[in-house]
């Protein structure tokens, strides 16, 4: 997937897959984690964030399903 990468203490970068509503955030401590069923709407709101940080724990860290995805 391919991610846009942003400026945050926290997070590197922001992907999203449209078809399955998969929301992929790579965090600066190099992990990467999916998070299921997320709204594009969610996903431009994080996009444009003035905080991406404190977007992600206020919207979507304890609302979505998610696992960290393990890459080959």
């Amino acid at each position: 997937m391919k991610r846009t990468p942003v400026t945050s203490s926290n997070i590197a970068s922001i992907g999203y897959n449209e078809q399955q509503s998969l929301l992929e955030i790579e965090f600066n401590n190099g992990g990467v984690y999916q998070y299921y069923d997320v709204p594009i709407s969610v996903y431009q709101e994080q996009l444009n964030a003035s905080s991406h940080g404190k977007y992600f724990a206020e919207k979507i860290r304890n609302n979505y399903q998610y696992e960290k995805y393990e890459h080959d």
